[in-house]
Formats: C-alpha cells, sequence, structure tokens
C-alpha cells in the first residue's frame, strides 16, 4: 500500500499516467482473467456434479434401503402375529414377581 500511496504523494503526472493506464489495461486484464478462470470454474462445478453423483446419491440409496428394510421387518412382525415397536413402544414384558 505505501508504493501507491508514495506513486501519488510526488508527482501529478505519475498520478494520472497510472489512472489513463489502469483505465485502458483494465478491461484487457479482466478478459483476460476471466478467460483464464472460467474453464477453473468449469472444472470446480463439474467435480460437484461427480461428488454429487457418487457420494451423495448413494447416501440417499443407503438411507432408502434402511427404510425399506425396515418396512418390511415391520411388517413381517404383524403378519406373524409378533409385537411390533409401534404396538409395544419398545419396552421389555412384564415379569410377574414371584415373591408378591
Amino acid at each position: 500500500m505505501a508504493l501507491i500511496e508514495d506513486m501519488f504523494k510526488g508527482n501529478l503526472a505519475t498520478g494520472l499516467a497510472v489512472g489513463i493506464a489502469t483505465v485502458l489495461v483494465g478491461p484487457a486484464f479482466i478478459q483476460t482473467v476471466g478467460r483464464t478462470l472460467r474453464p477453473a470454474a468449469k472444472a470446480v462445478v463439474k467435480g460437484g456434479l461427480v461428488f454429487y453423483r457418487e457420494t451423495l446419491s448413494e447416501l440417499g440409496e443407503m438411507a432408502s434401503d434402511l427404510v425399506a428394510e425396515a418396512r418390511a421387518e415391520l411388517e413381517q412382525g404383524v403378519h406373524d402375529g409378533g409385537e411390533t415397536v409401534s404396538e409395544g413402544q419398545g419396552r421389555s414384558p412384564r415379569r410377574s414377581n414371584p415373591a408378591a
């Protein structure tokens, strides 16, 4: 920052030259940087899509498989006449106390 401040302190002509050069070269510089960064940005987007497709979609499949297995187990418990978790609410059966 001191370099820029020193450039504008010393001479008015130097400050004007830097300002004019910035106005003239700035758009070309921005276009060059844009052309360079565009492929990099596309690569980042492609990487995100591949990550989503490979990793997150597999997590979704695993979750739906777990839900299907849980439903099948619940249905089998109902068909076998067994007590399901929703009917017994997860409690263990009560034992009778012979001393009482």
